[in-house]
């Protein structure tokens, strides 16, 4: 991520407005995360601190975020120094990624002192330190042990010394002539490297940002830079310390084609081309909240929609191994005929029997040609027993048979179920529609359902919308109970409602507003509904559409089934959305 110390700087201006500032509360959300509250004059602001080596930051936050039930320790220590406390400077040691917060505190004794927050945005190397007026470390969120480092220990009681600082150039004081001598010193280099080694502060998106301009979007080296692209170098150096110093960035976050976020800047990003979408921020504050908040939120979305994905394979799994042997069982129980048979020319021919026969052969007269037939015995049972089990068999077969029917349909219908839910999973596209989701299973009896009080419910989305050619609305359902809600509730009965045919799909309707939708219309929402199906990658989709007056769901069907009748059905081609 390009959190160097140049943008830290520009945080730092930002939170300038904040000196003079009370604390009000202090959290630790999580086991690297503090919340400091302050009382500002704008009114109540939420300093947001980070030494997640992912996510290492510092900004004003505007997300509400979950905190523990009792406080960790890291946090009451500093509920005991800095609570109440004023927030009297902000200091950064030129471009270096470290933000020194001072609060001024009344100590044990009554005595006015200065406790400095030191947080420290350097990667796996990230931290936040509670530092005494004399320098000494009163503790760290993340203590470091002579074993983990020999070079810099952080423990309670020692003297709190930074980091050791790199001899770079500063771009704020940077001149023509140095930058050429540390381009001289750095041959054969490619040049986005040899400055990010030449200046403090600066990330390898804002080096390669710099040798895009300067070489008007060729690669260059240090030793094949020409008079005129050093020239175009310093400038685009010039520019960004005045971007800094002016307060003029333009900040922006850039999300690749999948829409996946990849990097934030503190000016404006040209290198990729069409690879990358830009967005500008307001502010960098704005910047780093969006940014992470947002790349989070769809962390969590994958994790929570893998954790949907694998119950959803395993449950496939178990019902598609459940029907197998029911289906076994089914197809043993169809000679069910037989057993009354041998039951019945036993109770003909048990004259002719005795007790510890293993088999007996006899004409079997409901046959034609009477041919012989061999029954098997059981010795230790007497002829009259043996009857009674053969028929007691031939019973348990007819129940198995009815029972098996209807366990079977069951097993057939969960498991179309469970592939529809399966297919509305691969086209959320936020947390809420996995919650939703988690919700609906829950609902069903999938997943234990957790408790949301205290938390923040996931929002009711509407169904998707689009509009065809010729002007209808068209509303697209996101998962099964939206499905429901959409058919059932929100439809009108002269509306009509799309769906793919045998194949598991969102149900798609056309609001006609008592009108008749033209062929194109229904066409286009065809190719709507082959979309939003697990046929969208396929070239001919069949997809049944009706007026919604002829869409029934049966009595304790599972939320989107339904039945219709009257339907008509047309083949398209998925739309490209």
């Amino acid at each position: 991520m390009a959190l160097d110390g140049a943008f830290l700087y520009a945080v730092k201006s930002e939170l300038m407005f904040l000196i003079g500032s009370r604390v009000d509360k202090i959290h630790q959300p999580s086991r690297e995360e503090i919340v400091i509250s302050l009382r500002a004059k704008g009114g109540m602001q939420k300093l947001f601190i980070s030494a997640n080596a992912g996510s290492a930051r510092v900004h004003i936050t505007k997300k509400s975020i979950e905190n523990p039930k009792s406080p960790p320790m890291f946090c009451m220590l500093m509920r005991k120094h800095i609570g109440c406390g004023k927030l009297v400077n902000i200091r950064q040691d030129g471009l270096e990624r470290i933000l020194f917060l001072d609060f001024e505190a009344v100590n044990e004794l009554g005595d006015l002192v200065i406790i400095t927050v030191a947080c420290e945005i350097m990667g796996r190397c990230s931290n936040i330190i509670l530092v005494n007026q004399e320098g000494r470390i009163i503790d760290s969120i993340k203590r470091v042990d002579e074993e983990m480092s020999r070079e810099r220990p952080v423990l309670p009681g020692m003297r709190y010394e930074a980091p050791p600082r790199d001899n770079r150039l500063s771009l704020f004081t940077c001149t023509r002539e140095q930058l050429s001598d540390a381009l001289r010193n750095s041959p054969n280099a490619e040049l986005s490297k040899a400055l990010i080694r030449t200046f403090e502060g600066i990330s390898p998106v804002v080096a390669r940002e710099w040798t895009f301009y300067a070489g008007r979007g060729g690669d260059l080296t240090t030793a094949d830079i020409s008079r005129i692209a050093e020239d175009r170098l310093f400038e685009a150096v010039q520019n960004t310390k005045t971007a800094l110093t002016e307060g003029k960035c333009r900040f922006c976050t850039l999300t690749d084609k999948q829409g996946l976020l990849k990097d934030f800047s503190f000016i404006r990003i040209d290198q990729y081309g069409f690879l990358m979408t830009l967005k500008e921020q307001p502010s960098a504050c704005d910047t780093l909240d969006s940014f992470f908040s947002e790349r989070d939120a769809i962390a969590r979305m994958k994790q929570r929609s893998s954790d949907l994905f694998r119950l959803l394979v395993n449950l496939t799994e178990r019902i598609s191994r459940r029907l197998e042997i029911q289906k076994q069982e089914l197809k043993q129980s169809a000679d069910r005929e037989q057993l009354k048979l041998c039951g019945d020319l036993i109770s003909a021919n048990i004259y002719q029997m005795e007790k510890g026969m293993n088999e007996i052969t006899v004409q079997n007269f409901y046959d034609e040609s009477c041919p012989d037939i061999t029954i098997k015995l059981d010795p230790r049972l007497t002829p009259s027993q043996n009857m009674q089990r053969y028929f007691a068999d031939y019973r348990k077969a007819v129940t198995a048979e009815k029972k098996l029917t209807e366990l079977i349909a069951k097993g057939e219908e969960e498991l179309s179920y469970i592939d529809s839910v399966f297919d509305a999973l691969t086209r959320t596209n936020g947390e809420d529609e996995v919650m939703q989701i988690k919700a609906e299973l829950a609902e069903q009896g999938y997943v234990k359902s957790v408790s949301m009080k205290g938390r923040q419910q996931p929002k009711s989305l509407p169904p998707i919308e689009y509009e065809s050619p010729s002007g209808y609305r068209i509303l697209v359902g996101r998962n099964n109970v939206q499905n429901d809600k959409l058919t059932l509730k929100t439809a009108e009965k002269s509306d009509i409602w799309l769906h793919t045919k045998d194949i598991p799909g969102s149900h798609v309707i056309i609001c006609t507003n008592g009108g008749v939708p033209d062929d194109e219309t229904i066409l286009f929402a065809a190719r709507i509904a082959a979309r939003h199906s697990k046929a969208a990658n396929s070239a001919q989709v069949p997809v049944d559409y009706v007026p919604v007056k002829f869409v029934k769901k049966p009595s304790g069907a599972k939320p989107g089934k339904v039945i219709f009748t009257n339907n008509r059905t047309v083949y398209v081609t998925p739309a490209e959305i």
